[in-house]
């Protein structure tokens, strides 16, 4: 390509805070805060390189992209990709990984003091006035538990899981990895994930989500959990069954759960965990786990790289 026509289809997906560093060559360049599906192909007609964070592409939409020479994934999880077209028809896709090793397990840890020391019921406590009615010098209406000493069980072991490990060790927790759900052997330093459930005091999900995974946690697990336990998802929304965490949470089943992601996002008010957000031990977030602003430079600097580096002919951070 002569000078190669890049459209960034969700501009919006990244603060406006972060820069895109420059390309190191002529190009077009044109980019949307956001892309509706039917807008798609009008804004890709003349297009060669296409940026993206959630804006499906399927085979329908690129079959009448005939210009379109490589797909710049601006996350991790590619699924909004019809892969499998692309690497039929010659079109690169590249994903951005590794961004956030710091970011989530910081989230993670974040979420798991907030819950175990209630802090986000002795807020709601002090904006209803009960302090203040109780006249207490110090008023304790929730139990107020030590991180340190109890056991971190964490579901998958990659960058993420690896990361969320060490901070935990920093902070006295004990750490055990789950072997794979269902798995029949367990690999040497790895804990069956049904004795996993039993013995955490705090289970974390950093796995993939397929179908060997979706509601991965799920009633049965929520039962095994120990009443006083606390689950914690920043990997993806499916892998937790959100109507079972919820009749878990109200029944005390276990003690609290830090969800930062969602089966569909944005969550509206059918999901039941957002009609339920009144429950004291319930902690949501929106998706931003990964988002530290050093996150977000790192992932966009890693981003404008893979473009670059296919255009110079480099192959790098290749899905397809």
């Amino acid at each position: 390509m002569s000078l190669p026509n890049i459209v960034f289809l969700d501009r919006a997906t990244i603060p406006s805070q972060i820069e895109l560093p420059h390309l190191p060559f002529d190009h077009q360049w044109i980019e949307y805060d956001f892309t509706s599906p039917d807008q798609i192909l009008d804004r890709l007609k003349d297009a060669h390189v296409v940026i993206t964070n959630k804006v499906v592409l399927d085979r329908d939409v690129l079959s009448q992209l005939p210009d379109l020479q490589l797909i710049a994934v601006s996350a991790t999880g590619f699924n909004n990709i019809d892969v499998d077209y692309c690497e039929q028809h010659g079109i690169a896709v590249t994903n951005v990984q590794g961004y956030s090793t710091q970011s989530v397990p910081e989230h993670v840890i974040a979420m798991i003091f907030a819950l175990r020391r209630n802090l986000m019921a002795y807020h709601n406590d002090i904006a209803k006035g009960e302090w203040q009615r109780h006249k207490q010098f110090c008023f304790f209406t929730h139990p107020i538990g030590d991180v340190a000493g109890s056991t971190l069980g964490i579901v998958g072991s990659g960058a993420l899981g690896q990361a969320t490990a060490t901070l935990a060790k920093a902070i006295g927790m004990q750490v055990i990895f789950a072997e794979r759900k269902g798995a029949q052997q367990c690999r040497e330093g790895f804990t069956p994930f049904e004795q996993m459930l039993q013995l955490a005091d705090v289970v974390t999900l950093h796995c993939p989500l397929d179908d060997n995974t979706h509601h991965l946690i799920g009633k049965p697990e929520l039962a095994a959990m120990k009443s006083n336990a606390i689950l914690i998802n920043a990997g993806r929304g499916g892998l937790v069954d959100e109507v079972a965490l919820v009749d878990a949470l109200k029944h005390g089943s276990i003690a609290g759960a830090g969800v930062d992601v969602f089966t569909q996002e944005p969550a509206d008010i059918t999901n039941p965990l957002l009609d339920n957000i009144h429950l004291p031990n319930l902690l949501l977030t929106p998706h931003v786990a990964w988002g530290s602003d050093s996150s977000i430079q790192k992932l966009a600097n890693i981003l404008m790289d893979n473009v670059a580096a296919f255009i110079e002919g480099r192959e790098q951070n290749r899905v397809v």
